[in-house]
């Protein structure tokens, strides 16, 4: 549930992008402490590139406040150490390394003891226990995907940063995955999600943007974009 007062991250202006190609054109958002946000769109739209932005990973410009503080001037490891967790887009697990030693390289950075924030990871994702000595390498798709999130949780994150969390994944582990993140929200995590995924992620999200080549086309609360005919037409209808 979202509380009152100010956001949790606010993003005014933001303009990013690769080499000599801007692909975000003045985006301005904001999370609200506890909040679950969804950014969605199209294939191309940035929403992948709105996210590495904030965590540092390409250069941007505009303006970025993380509890009132600016975040531009952060590099990307001080983010993480402000409770900002990643599951980045491809899962991006360490392949040689096995699931608790991916877990236990995150957790160290964490604010818990490893021991129990690996304990919390392993009772919302049991099959990683039981490959918890397995080569995250010979992991189904579905099982790094869990693993990718797990590593953003042992860091008993402030807002939770994911992006394309169901792609290529079977409908059965993206539920369980979406299961997670509500849960996580349920306990006062703040959710920011990219995802191509439109109608899974409207239906979880408290609020929305829909990005559209690199700008904000549509927001306002889930509910009420999941019934606007605009986004029906170009995400929800049945073919």
């Amino acid at each position: 549930m979202t509380e009152p007062g100010p956001p949790l991250l606010e993003i005014d202006g933001l303009t990013a992008g690769y080499a000599e190609i801007e692909v975000l054109h003045g985006i301005s958002l904001n999370v609200q402490p506890g909040e679950f946000v969804a950014i969605v769109g199209a294939n191309g739209a940035g929403k992948s590139t709105l996210l590495r932005a904030l965590m540092g990973l390409i250069p941007a410009r505009g303006a970025m406040r993380f509890q009132g503080a600016d975040l531009l001037a952060q590099p990307a490891y001080r983010r993480a150490a402000l409770r900002i967790a990643y599951v980045p887009e491809g899962r991006r697990v360490f392949p040689g390394l096995n699931v608790e030693e991916n877990l236990l390289v995150a957790a160290r950075a964490g604010t818990r003891p490893a021991t129990d924030a690996l304990d919390d990871v392993y009772e919302l994702f049991p099959r990683l226990r039981d490959r918890r000595r397995q080569a995250a390498r010979t992991l189904s798709g579905g099982e790094q995907q869990m693993l990718a999130m797990g590593r953003a949780l042992v860091l008993d994150p402030v807002l939770l940063v994911a992006d394309e969390v169901s792609l290529g994944l079977a409908p059965v582990v993206v539920d369980r995955i979406f299961d997670v993140l509500l849960d996580m929200n349920r306990r006062g995590r703040a959710v920011l999600l990219a995802e191509q995924n439109v109608r899974v992620s409207l239906e979880a999200a408290t609020r929305a943007y829909v990005l559209d080549t690199g700008r904000v086309g549509l927001h306002g609360p889930a509910s009420e974009l999941r019934a606007d005919p605009r986004i029906v037409q170009a995400y929800l209808q049945e073919f």
